[in-house]
């Protein structure tokens, strides 16, 4: 992926899981570690208010929608409470209002988990608010793919007219 192709391919994807995985686990051993230093309604609190704010409404919305269709700010708040940034400002917030605690690793918990183990990240306006593929995006990974079995079968060709 880059600027200006930005999709992502089976490959790729499974590459960019893998590094919020990798941040998902420092996290959890963090959590490990502090466990008795938890407060755990703080904790519980913070995972959830992630999706109560963020999720939950926009996916009543969704399956109450007679064609899936729902208003743009269940989208906006679904990446607004999905955003590391938004975590960011929130932990910094408590951290000055309420002091720093283990508690807080409730947030990046959260969204590393939503990234490294569902896939999920931002959801953009154009697709359904619960994951299916879009038709436009699936013939595209069709064209996409049969162009790239198409190169690798040229490329093949080339490097046994080089040996021939």
């Amino acid at each position: 992926m880059d600027a200006k192709n930005r999709f992502e391919t089976k490959t790729t994807f499974a590459c960019t899981r893998i590094e919020w995985l990798a941040f998902l686990v420092v996290s959890l051993v963090l959590a490990f570690l502090h466990l008795a230093d938890i407060r755990w309604g703080v904790f519980l609190a913070l995972f959830a208010v992630i999706d109560v704010i963020g999720y939950i409404p926009g996916a009543i919305a969704y399956r109450r929608s007679p064609d899936g269709r729902i208003a743009r700010g269940y989208y906006v708040a679904y990446n607004v409470m999905h955003s590391l940034v938004t975590a960011g400002v929130l932990a910094g917030a408590w951290v000055l209002f309420a002091g720093p605690e283990w508690a807080l690793l409730a947030l990046p918990i959260h969204l590393l988990g939503d990234r490294a183990l569902f896939g999920n990240s931002f959801k953009p306006f154009g697709v359904a608010f619960e994951p299916e593929i879009h038709p436009a995006y699936g013939a595209f990974e069709r064209q996409y793919l049969a162009a790239a079995a198409d190169s690798s079968r040229h490329r093949e060709e080339g490097a046994h007219a080089v040996r021939a």
